[in-house]
């Protein structure tokens, strides 16, 4: 049976920050191990401050681990310096956040294109492809509208759109329907499990809802700063 390529592996992390009990460290990740299989999509659910969050900055390069290593296709990417993690990122890595992070004064087609505009691409080529996006996303009629013209929904899918300008193989979505509504949720799930069929990306969802993450290929739980399956 052909078994599927590792694109992300983090080994044996470790994470603390001051102000843990009695002034002491807080403990976030014990020795953490979790692999993303190409074309997955894995889920992981904990309780608040469980470290979801930032074991998914620590994957996308966004921070260090205390010790540990992340190997993107075998590569370690703990050993690379800011401006190759910044390049690694913009190339590789999507992220879609829980509060959309859009640049207020930009339109909507703007922030999409901006992840390209910045590698270099050509400015028409990079806006036909974010009219492309917005179009995959139901709201390409939005797209001269600036971020406090749309709804949370909306929003969201622009971020989701901007993700993926770059053709990323790995979207990091961290509780990326926290702040909407049953319909805008049901949107925003079916959107990201399509993306493996549409796009091949792999995609790890960080959720605080179980029923949401049971529809994954793989749940984890970050508990005790280690994952478990469920």
């Amino acid at each position: 049976m052909d078994t599927k390529k590792t694109v992300l592996e983090a080994q044996n992390l470790y994470k603390s920050f001051p102000g843990g009990p009695d002034k002491g460290e807080l403990k976030v990740l014990q020795g953490m191990n979790l692999k993303i299989e190409e074309a997955s999509i894995t889920s992981i659910v904990g309780s608040s401050g469980s470290g979801k969050s930032t074991l998914l900055h620590i994957l996308g390069g966004l921070d260090r681990a205390d010790s540990g290593d992340v190997f993107w296709n075998g590569k370690n990417i703990s050993t690379y310096k800011a401006d190759d993690l910044a390049d690694f990122r913009n190339k590789y890595i999507g992220f879609v956040f829980q509060f959309h992070h859009l640049l207020p004064e930009f339109t909507a087609l703007e922030n999409v294109a901006m992840p390209a505009l910045i590698a270099g691409t050509q400015s028409g080529e990079a806006y036909e492809r974010a009219h492309e996006l917005l179009g995959l996303f139901g709201i390409d009629e939005r797209s001269e509208h600036r971020p406090t013209q749309l709804s949370g929904g909306e929003q969201q899918r622009v971020s989701m759109a901007r993700a993926l300008m770059n053709n990323p193989r790995v979207v990091l979505a961290d509780e990326p329907t926290g702040n909407l509504d049953q319909e805008n949720t049901d949107i925003i799930l079916d959107l990201l499990f399509e993306l493996r069929e549409a796009m091949g990306v792999s995609v790890l969802l960080i959720t605080h809802e179980k029923e949401i993450a049971s529809r994954s290929d793989t749940i984890l739980e970050l508990k005790n700063g280690v994952l478990e399956s469920l």
